[in-house]
């Protein structure tokens, strides 16, 4: 069992996203503003807060927007500090000192699994989180901390899971789990792919946080293509959960807390009204400009 600590978070982003399109054509969709700091920012905070400070991002083709988010921009900076706005100059500031952030390009499209082992290298031989930007979790909760007392407590690897109403699972990644007596976590026996609801194991649906010993790295090179013809993280995971030895077993931490999902449109305008509708400067006229505006539309 491995009790090292978590100080790497590997963040595949990749993906074409192809639902946000026209929008996408020409900028990444990990760029795309919520309230007014892109997605991908509120992700890398969340593992930079959870103690992870050395970020690797498995990149794609058309990202280097997000590369550049992430840089300094001496122009910008001195412009501000010139007009004395030093408020809107530390939130500049703020997206290039979060942590020690790398790039690699993931080359072939080939899944989340081969993005996961294209950072083998980076990880070396210790536990690490996996983090997708599509959820996005409540900077007050503790989410991938808790994840990562399991992960050291297990030795093996953890995945969030979250409830949906059972109609809802053919919509995600569905784990069969089991109890462990006198536990805040599940252990996982099996993940099913998007089941039919009639044949769902659970309710507990996969989101995108993982922290996964680096035994996943060794399956993943066994592991073929599969839905989609991809190699899937899901696949070596089932691997792992049936596995014994040095790095076996998943376990599941139930998320209860806020999250946002912005995976799809309806899912993106919601986390951008709620994440607005909490702000301070923003919150007390959006409620109420909301309050008239629904009314008016009733009518």
């Amino acid at each position: 069992m491995t009790s090292r600590p978590v100080n790497k978070a590997v963040i595949p982003v990749a993906g074409l996203g192809t639902r946000f399109l026209p929008a996408t054509k020409a900028m990444p969709k990990e760029m795309l503003p919520v309230v007014d700091k892109p997605a991908i920012q509120y992700v890398v905070e969340e593992a930079v807060n959870s103690g992870m400070p050395d970020i690797l991002m498995i990149t794609g083709r058309n990202k280097r927007s997000l590369e550049d988010h992430f840089d300094r921009v001496p122009f910008i900076e001195q412009t501000l500090e010139n007009k004395g706005d030093l408020d809107k100059l530390a939130m500049v500031r703020a997206s290039s000192d979060l942590g020690e952030i790398h790039y690699l390009r993931q080359g072939d499209p080939k899944g989340l699994g081969h993005a996961v082992l294209r950072a083998r290298q980076h990880v070396g031989n210790e536990p690490f989180a996996v983090l997708l930007g599509d959820d996005l979790i409540d900077a007050r909760e503790d989410l991938l901390e808790r994840m990562v007392e399991v992960q050291a407590r297990t030795g093996g690897s953890v995945i969030a899971l979250i409830e949906v109403d059972p109609e809802q699972i053919s919509s995600y990644g569905c784990a069969d789990i089991s109890v462990v007596e006198g536990e805040d976590y599940v252990r996982v026996n099996k993940l099913v792919e998007k089941p039919a609801a009639d044949e769902a194991p659970s309710n507990l649906a996969v989101i995108g946080r993982y922290v996964l010993h680096p035994a996943v790295f060794d399956v993943l090179e066994e592991t073929g293509p599969g839905r989609g013809g991809e190699i899937q993280l899901t696949d070596a995971l089932q691997t792992l959960a049936a596995a014994e030895g040095e790095g076996a077993g998943v376990y599941g931490v139930v998320f209860r807390g806020r999250r946002y999902d912005t995976g799809d449109k309806l899912s993106y305008l919601k986390a951008v009204v709620t994440l607005a509708s909490e702000r301070e400067d923003l919150g007390p006229e959006l409620r109420e400009w909301l309050k008239d505006f629904t009314a008016d539309a009733e009518a």
